[in-house]
């Protein structure tokens, strides 16, 4: 092939494609159908010339091109502020009512088990300490107890914005874990999952047998209706990848896994707002234990409330 007929043939296209991307965000969206093929054909151009050696000024421009194309292409995005409020307002909701047979039996396991935990060690006291470590229950008893020095509050944290630090790497630990578990056929979630409706459950219960319930379920009904609600979501999404990663129905591993993840990444992307919002809540509300308890139920409830209204009728496309 002829190096100056091969410029003069193409020259325009690589212009035309060089002032898109160099046009900034609005030029490359009305471009946007166009954009996959001709960076193919940008790449397809760039082989050429390196496989006839051409001009390497020819060479440099066109692998520019192409570089450019690609980080424009499957370059990370950032989220407009309106991409934002579609994804919260529509996205997520949306995503969480289409899972809601999963969801639903996943909530049965989770509350199920605390509530059956709870009574359990409620009856028996002696239970919680084959759930968990003996110095694991002082701490609880010390953080619930009015007259201890950490009463509502973690050890080694001095200060509201601590509080809120320690309360989003918690929460997040917890919500990353249970979603991770999922890689074993999604068995891992599962287990994680009952692990932590038994926690609950035997501290509650603990907790309440040894007179600390009025600190406690104060203390928790606010912030619970997010976090909980998210450590569930954080199971369905690893369910959901867990078990598509073995069970494929025709469809390649890969293929299979990214089908997945279109309804998994939101949800776990939406629990990691649900848990950075209960953790604000925890360290900046649940915190203030000498407001009335009548108080705090009321805003434990209204959080409730507000949970279950948003996955109920949020996102619902609009009828005449």
């Amino acid at each position: 092939m002829n190096e100056q007929n091969f410029i003069r043939s193409r020259k325009k296209f690589w212009d035309e494609f060089e002032g898109v991307i160099n046009g900034g965000a609005k030029e490359i969206r009305a471009y946007a159908r166009r954009f996959p093929r001709s960076f193919r054909e940008i790449t397809q151009d760039l082989n050429t010339a390196k496989a006839h050696g051409f001009d390497p000024a020819l060479i440099l421009r066109l692998n520019y091109l192409a570089l450019e194309g690609n980080q424009i292409l499957y370059g990370g995005r950032t989220w407009s502020l309106k991409e934002a409020a579609g994804f919260i307002f529509r996205t997520f909701p949306r995503t969480v009512r289409a899972q809601w047979r999963g969801l639903g039996i996943a909530h049965l396991i989770f509350y199920g088990l605390a509530v059956f935990f709870f009574f359990l060690c409620l009856r028996f006291p002696s239970l919680v300490y084959e759930i968990m470590p003996e110095n694991q229950v002082m701490e609880l008893e010390n953080m619930y107890n009015p007259e201890s020095s950490y009463y509502l509050t973690p050890r080694d944290v001095s200060s509201d914005a601590d509080m809120f630090g320690f309360y989003i790497y918690n929460n997040v630990s917890i919500a990353f874990r249970t979603f991770a578990g999922g890689i074993l056929a999604g068995a891992g979630s599962i287990l994680i999952l009952c692990f932590n409706g038994i926690f609950l459950g035997a501290a509650a219960g603990h907790l309440a047998g040894r007179g600390f319930g009025m600190t406690f379920f104060p203390f928790i009904i606010a912030h619970s209706a997010f976090e909980l609600t998210a450590i569930v979501l954080s199971a369905q999404a690893g369910l959901l990848l867990g078990f598509r990663l073995f069970v494929t129905q025709g469809l390649s591993r890969r293929a299979s896994i990214r089908k997945a993840g279109k309804t998994a990444v939101p949800l776990m992307a939406g629990s990691a707002l649900l848990l950075v919002l209960a953790a604000a809540i925890e360290a900046f509300w649940s915190s203030r234990h000498l407001m009335p308890p009548a108080i705090r139920y009321g805003a434990g409830i209204a959080a409730w409330v507000l949970v279950v209204s948003y996955f109920t009728l949020m996102g619902r496309e609009k009828h005449r």
